[in-house]
């Protein structure tokens, strides 16, 4: 069966919501900081609101987008902060946060709730992709842009006249440049003023971390305007494909290789309608240019001086290229010839149409000729024929025009009979050809896989292939280091495939075939990355449709698919074949219904290769042509033929075995269709119009064989036979009024015979196939039919296989499917049981009053009572109807069960209310060794147990483990706090013990359908965008269930069945099931929380509140809203009385409370009672043995798609009856995890109030403090030290300043914590976001205390010293003495005695103070001794104290050093321990100097007087 699919261009546009929820961040750098966390995503910034004085802000704020968007999500993970002006300084700290894309219509898988420990493990849980390490390493990436070719004309010839009248110069009018963006970031090279083929010679640097998280890099060559640059062209480099991140791995590097681009097409215009596929957008339907560049990385070394600190891209000059570099220029050869031009769409008129084929420009031939800088003249739409200087014909790109006939109501077709138009082109390239060859090869290898995946020994047979080819090749001109790395990568991962292919027989069991299947898809697609080739060479070959010189549709064939090569493992799968090619609309054009119609059918044969090999370019052809060559100057033989003239063709019969087809688009309001099919073939085409019992259904089964008499094929009889041409069927929807509505299409190869052959196994008669029918990219339904192409030999009609039956003239045989290829049938009983009708919508605009059921399967029909009054009683009073049919006894080819609900109105009228079709009938097959599958007595409880014990309620002991030589922590579990939220919050941190439900509880026990069923009843036409699996779940069309049952059987069968004892023959297969009689319950629903809501405030909040219906009861809660609550705890149980089956959908909502307006629906969604109620699962679905620690998750697909959210709602429901309890567990809103609890008795499950704490922290001491202070008198370090204690948002308290400390303080600090939940270990604080708040909101956040010591300034801010965090539930215990006290409290803090204050109560130690230094490195920076001490807020009233130091119980006054205020005081005291204490030996000395100069001044004063006694004797 040909795998055919036609796409509409990629690149339609699809809005998506990016939801980002910061919660907080850790270990930011830098001191007394008030940090804001923005969020950009392309041009828009959102901002969360500010925290003030801490490096650890704790946010909880969500914020949201709409852009395109690739989808994912990552919840709770850590995002390193880097600073890109300056790389070597490291990370600068973590952000966490939730990060979630999602369009329309998906759900978010919120995770459950981990341990705060695994969470907090930062470098474990970074926001980081699989496979990339923590911790990356800055490099730069070289993206060099030499030169560009083939650029179009970006103005048309009247802006070129005018710019010639006043410049008086015809210059090239583009102005181009490159443009790269990477990562964020975006480089620009130089302008080329006025230049077609512009050289930049330039390279642009990024410096990024690697690997990035980018995984693409998008090149784009741009025309440089003044008003608006205009891209000419994109080209998309993929990391992947140029790296290999294996041990023999390389880094990423391409090229110098040409890249080619393709978008819009040449032909300039004012307002270009395609210029959306020039920015990348989309499927390019044209080439536009190529460009030479080459990229390389380099690891950096962050600790080097050389290395540049800043990430600002870089643009530098690089050396010129050799004109051989990127391979030796080489004359290419494109052949193509047209036999056959159909199903041409009518809405392009009659107007003459031709083809027109271009690869690319031809480049260097004016050039290797030694021309002049002339630029070559371009293949579109220059001119149909070129003549080089020898007179030889160089290139015939299109086909003459032709005027289309009339196929039918819908197609034309051309009159290519015996005339064949062919093009040819001569190019010239450069030779990359092994590029090609070796994607080529790899392709194949794939496609052997897909064929045969049994043939394991292909993958050996291939690698030594793949080996040998590759090594032979000799052309070594223009290899890159990437072509060799990509060898070796070949290789490696051929080699290593094949031997896993290898052992993969031998270790095929029944247990592991899925495994084996994964590992061989895993195969395919490896394969088929491997085949991308990321350095192009040939350019694509595109072929346009046109129409009175217009663009219709185009046709993009690879050129490697079309490659030659002499070795059959190189060449092209498509090169020398005739191949199917159906045109498509051009960029947006194709989106929606317009891109589903075939635009044009050809059968096409294409050859490309060089020059000089192309000798049997034709001999892939059908034979039986000759040849038509233009009559032109001399060589006429060596020129290639523009048309070939076919003259042997073959007669065919042509006989399509429609039997059915299910699962059809609706195309009738009314929900059905009336389908009937045309088939074409060749240029023949007929219809198939189904009968009158096929009128308004979607599982049409038509039976009939139509045949095509006469159809001639051209060529040999033994060509046909291995490759017949391509049947299509279209499937469409029969319309009273106006023309028929395309419904679908499929693809079809016959299996055909040979006059000579002998018509019978094991080819003939064909077998019935399943062929599956697309509209557009979805799925539109399955055909089951057979294709047979019979020759018509010498003897006629008469060696055919005889055809009997009835004829009309106008149509054609219309006859049954020949008994050879029908089916074998069998007599089958249906039974059906008619159980009710639920949630009838209106019809009309009337009620639906008195419904009836009609059920159909393969022609044979039955007919539900009728219920008399809906409202009062919407079940049936006959439960159980059986009827018999014929049906295959291949189950696979049972026809489908159509289930039709009408209203049964005045005067006889019927109205149709909605319809299913069940296609597959399988597991409603009664199997004799199920006899209890539908017995509801053996029904009994379901022996799984869904939920498991955490834990006893009496509670217990648990030991925590120490390191050796340390004392044993025992802790006893408090009894007093395990009510049920402790057991709830417990349960969702030790949830990995706990069975959880990744989906909805209907999906883990089959929507508790075990024997009672529901089938959604629709109505209205299908969307046009989705498929059948889309549309079945598209609530818009849904009008209703219909609640029953199917059994099927052999008749023999129910006789055996029936002579058991106690059968009731008026139940069938049916017995012992309940009646169906109304039953009154108590329905309680307990909800419990909601997370993950979507914001419905401009303030990106809500204010949700509780809203639940059943039947004519509805509960709005609107009183007891939450304010500015996501994840609302709401702790709420409701009691309703119901009557099923009247009230048996359960609607849970959840409304934003609004003070103007009305209130907004955030979501809601809806439980079916009933099927759980009748389940044979009963209470024991879900039910705890012991009702502990234990929690159930399930989730439950989203009601309302107008809102992008994820939401869950948790509930339980309990029904009361006989005094039976039956529980049901369910909720949802958008789907996420849910929280289910079962519960046996009447709960008070209330949100728990949180308790009142006073937590008093009273300062010692400090010692080791950093002094950055100098003293004015005594020039010592000394600061003006205080100590501050912060819970973060929620209170700060500061000791009081210790003027001129020389670092011994004391001080006292008491916290008064409002409010604190146990079980979630959260404080919780109520207070107004702003002056303008209407009420109060409610925070929950982390019970912290920051204890940070400053240095108080007068005139100027305060500063940071250090800090230390400690988390009140579990923070390493103070050392005993400051010695003791060191950094690795800190630092290693898992290998620290942890204590927790709620339990510890009061405690007292050493704790250090840290800071970062320059390097980023913490250091210790203080020390303080204090004692934390936790106090109820009963006990706190009875025993206060004062802040600080004042009353009451005030502490003493510190000792204070007797120098702190002496120069105040006491000045003469301060001078006397100045002079004294500080300068003493200084005094001491200047004093003995000044006597000694006082006695050597009184010596030399009395030292004449005396000597002149002495001599005069006196």
């Amino acid at each position: 069966k040909p795998d055919i699919k036609i796409e509409p261009s990629a690149g339609r546009p699809v809005d998506f919501q990016i939801s980002v929820t910061v919660i907080e961040a850790r270990q930011l750098v830098g001191l007394n900081m008030d940090p804001v966390v923005c969020v950009e995503i392309g041009d828009e910034k959102k901002y969360t609101s500010m925290k003030e004085s801490t490096n650890c802000p704790y946010y909880n704020e969500t914020r949201e987008f709409f852009f395109t968007f690739t989808e994912h999500q990552f919840f709770h993970k850590w995002a390193t902060l880097c600073d890109p002006d300056d790389i070597t300084a490291g990370c600068k700290g973590y952000v966490k946060c939730d990060v979630a894309v999602v369009k329309k219509g998906d759900t978010l898988k919120t995770p459950h709730k981990t341990n705060e420990t695994d969470e907090d493990d930062i470098e474990g849980n970074l926001l980081l992709p699989e496979d990339v390490p923590a911790e990356r390493q800055w490099a730069k990436f070289y993206v060099k842009i030499y030169r560009a070719e083939g650029l179009p004309k970006m103005n048309t010839s009247i802006m070129a006249n005018v710019k010639k009248a006043f410049i008086g110069e015809n210059k090239d009018l583009v102005d181009p440049y490159v443009q790269v963006q990477f990562a964020g970031q975006k480089g620009k090279t130089s302008i080329q003023k006025s230049s077609y083929e512009p050289i930049w010679n330039e390279q642009i640097v990024f410096t990024e971390q690697f690997p990035p998280l980018c995984r693409r890099m998008k090149v784009q060559i741009r025309d440089s305007d003044k008003v608006n640059d205009v891209a000419i062209g994109t080209h998309f480099i993929d990391l992947r494909k140029i790296a290999n991140d294996g041990d023999k791995g390389f880094l990423p590097t391409l090229g110098p290789a040409w890249a080619n681009m393709y978008g819009s097409t040449r032909s300039y215009t004012l307002m270009d309608e395609y210029q959306d596929l020039n920015e990348g957008l989309g499927e390019g339907v044209s080439f536009r240019a190529r460009l030479l560049i080459s990229l390389a990385v380099e690891i950096l070394d962050t600790s080097s001086a050389e290395v540049m600190c800043s990430t600002e891209v870089q643009v530098e000059g690089v050396p010129n290229i050799s004109d051989n570099a990127t391979g030796k220029i080489e004359e290419f050869f494109l052949f193509g010839c047209f036999l056959e031009a159909t199903m041409i769409d009518r809405k392009i008129g009659d107007k003459p149409i031709n083809f027109e084929v271009t690869i690319g420009k031809i480049y260097g031939r004016l050039k290797r000729k030694g021309g002049d800088d002339e630029e070559s003249e371009l293949i579109h739409g220059s001119s149909d024929e070129e003549v080089d200087d020898g007179g030889d014909m160089t290139s015939v790109s299109s086909t003459p025009p032709m005027k289309p006939v009339i196929t039918d109501r819908n197609y034309f077709h051309l009159p290519y009979f015996e005339r064949k138009p062919c093009i040819f082109i001569k190019s010239w390239w450069q030779d990359q050809r092994r590029r090609l060859y070796n994607a080529n090869i790899m392709d194949r290898i794939a496609d052997k896989l897909v064929m045969n995946h049994k043939d394991t020994n292909g993958f050996l047979i291939s690698f030594s292939t793949f080996v040998t080819l590759a090594n032979n090749d000799q052309n070594q001109t223009g290899k890159t280091k990437l072509d060799r790395e990509r060898l070796k990568l070949c290789m490696q991962e051929l080699e290593n495939m094949g031997q896993q292919a290898k052992n993969m027989r031998s270790q095929v069991k029944k247990s592991n075939v899925k495994d084996k299947i994964k590992l061989a898809q895993n195969f395919l697609h490896k394969l088929r990355f491997l085949s991308d080739e990321p350095q192009h060479s040939v350019p694509d070959i595109y072929i346009w449709m046109i129409s009175n010189n217009k663009r219709i549709a185009y046709a993009r064939v690879p050129s490697k698919d079309i490659l030659f090569s002499s070795v059959d493992e190189e060449t092209g799968k498509d090169c020398g074949k005739v191949q199917t090619t159906f045109f498509k609309l051009p960029g947006k054009k194709s989106f929606g219904p317009a891109g589903w119609t075939v635009q044009a059918k050809t059968e096409l044969y294409l050859w490309l290769g060089l020059n000089r090999q192309r000798k049997d370019y034709l001999s892939g052809l059908p034979n039986g042509f000759e040849e038509n060559k233009a009559v032109k100057g001399p060589g006429i033989q060596s020129t290639p033929p523009i048309s070939l003239m076919y003259t042997m063709k073959q007669i065919f019969q042509l006989r399509v075995h429609m039997y059915q087809a299910r699962s059809l688009f609706a195309a009738d309001s009314t929900g059905l269709s009336d389908p009937f099919a045309r088939v074409f073939f060749s240029t023949h085409s007929q219809l198939i119009i189904s009968s009158q019992v096929l009128n308004e259904t979607l599982c049409p089964t038509w039976d009939q064989l139509l045949v095509f008499d006469n159809v001639e094929l051209y060529g040999e009889a033994g060509e046909l036979r291995d490759d017949p041409p391509i049947i299509v069927i279209e499937i469409y929807d029969q319309d009273t009024v106006g023309k028929a509505d395309f419904m679908g299409r499929t693809f079809a190869k016959p299996i055909t015979k040979i006059s000579d052959e002998h018509y019978g196994p094991p080819r003939f008669p064909p077998q019935l196939e399943y062929y599956q029918i697309y509209r557009g990219n979805g799925t539109a339904g399955e055909m089951l039919a057979a294709f047979e192409l019979l020759q018509i030999g010498p003897a006629g009609k008469a060696d055919l296989p005889p055809i009997d039956g009835p004829s009309d003239i106008d149509r054609g045989p219309i006859l049954p499917v020949p008994i050879g290829i029908r089916p074998v049938l069998s007599k089958y009983r249906i039974e059906v049981l008619f159980w009710g009708l639920r949630d009838l919508k209106r019809v009309n605009l009337a009620q639906v009053d008195r419904p009836r059921v009609d059920i159909e399967c393969a022609g044979k029909s039955i007919q539900s009572v009728l219920i008399q009054n809906y409202k009062k009683n919407p079940n049936f009073s006959t439960l159980v109807k059986w009827f018999e049919v014929d049906l295959p006894e291949n189950e696979l080819l049972h026809p489908p069960l159509n289930i039709r609900v009408v209203d049964c109105r005045a005067f006889g009228r019927y109205t149709l209310v909605g319809s299913n079709a069940v296609t597959s009938l399988r597991k409603f097959i009664y199997r004799p060794s199920d006899k209890s599958v539908s017995n509801w007595s053996a029904m009994g409880v379901y022996p799984e147990k869904t939920a498991v014990k955490h834990a006893s309620s009496k509670g217990g002991k648990g030991k925590k483990k120490r390191k050796k030589g340390e004392e044993v922590e025992e802790e006893e579990l408090d009894e007093s706090m395990l009510d049920w939220w402790s057991k709830y919050f417990a349960s969702i941190e030790t949830l990995k013990e706990v069975r959880m439900f990744n989906r909805e509880l209907e999906y883990q026990f089959d929507s508790f359908e075990d024997w009672l069923h529901t089938f959604n009843l629709y109505r209205g036409k299908c969307s046009d965008d989705a498929n059948v699996e889309q549309n079945a779940a598209d609530e818009d069309r849904l009008i209703g269930k219909f609640k029953g049952s199917l059994c099927i059987y052999k008749a023999p069968v129910f006789d055996e069945v029936s002579r058991e004892t106690g059968f009731d023959s008026n139940m069938g297969m049916f017995q012992n099931i309940p009646h169906n009689d109304p039953v009154n319950v108590l329905v309680r629903v307990y909800v419990v929380r909601a997370t993950e809501l979507h914001p419905a405030d401009i303030n990106g909040k809500a204010d949700p509140y509780i809203a639940i219906k059943l039947g004519k009861t509805e509960i709005k809660d609107k009183e007891n809203y939450i304010s500015k609550q996501l994840n609302p705890l709401f702790g709420k149980s409701f009691d309703i009385e119901a009557t099923l089956p009247m009230d048996s959908t359960l609607t849970v909502s959840i409304y934003d409370w609004d003070l103007v307006g009305t209130d907004d629906l955030i979501g809601e969604t809806k439980i079916d009672l009933e099927n759980r109620f009748y389940s044979k699962h009963r209470p024991a679905c879900g039910l705890t043995s012991s009702y502990a620690m234990c929690v159930i998750l399930t989730s439950i697909k989203h009601i309302r798609k107008s809102v992008l959210a994820s939401t869950h709602v948790v509930c339980d429901i309990l029904l009361y009856r006989w005094g039976i309890f039956v529980a049901i567990a369910n909720n949802t809103l958008y789907g996420s995890q849910l929280y289910i609890s079962l519960l046996y008795i009447s709960l008070d499950i209330s949100p728990r109030k949180p308790k009142k704490f006073e937590l008093r922290v009273i300062v010692w001491n400090t010692d080791e403090v950093v002094l950055e202070d100098d003293d004015i008198f005594t020039g010592e370090k000394s600061s003006d030290i205080f100590v501050r204690g912060v819970i973060i948002l929620y209170h700060s308290q500061d000791t009081d300043p210790l003027y001129n400390l020389e670092g011994i303080p004391l001080g006292t600090i008491q916290k008064s914590l409002k409010f604190y939940l146990q079980a979630e270990e959260k404080i919780v604080m109520s207070k107004k976001e702003s002056m303008f708040s209407w009420d109060e909101t409610e925070y929950k956040i982390p019970a912290r205390l920051n204890l940070q010591v400053w240095d108080a300034d007068h005139f100027s801010a305060d500063d940071f010293l250090g800090a230390i965090e400690l988390d009140l539930n579990r923070f390493p215990r103070g050392a005993k003495t400051a010695k003791q006290c060191s950094i690795d409290m800190v630092i290693n803090e898992q290998d620290m005695p942890m204590v927790n204050i709620f339990k510890q109560k009061r405690i007292k130690g050493w704790w250090p103070f840290v800071a970062r230094d320059e390097n980023d490195e913490l250091e210790i920076t203080g020390k303080v001794e204090a004692e934390l001490h936790l106090l109820t807020g009963e006990e706190a009233e009875k025993s206060p104290v004062g802040e600080g130091r004042n009353e009451p119980e005030p502490l003493e006054k510190p000792n204070r050093p007797d120098t702190t205020f002496l120069w105040f005081l006491s000045p003469l005291k301060a001078i006397h321990h100045l002079i004294c204490k500080q300068y003493k030996w200084l005094v001491i000395k200047i004093v003995l100097a000044l006597m000694l100069l006082a006695i050597l001044a009184l010596f030399l004063y009395s030292m004449p007087g005396y000597m002149a006694k002495k001599l005069l004797g006196v």
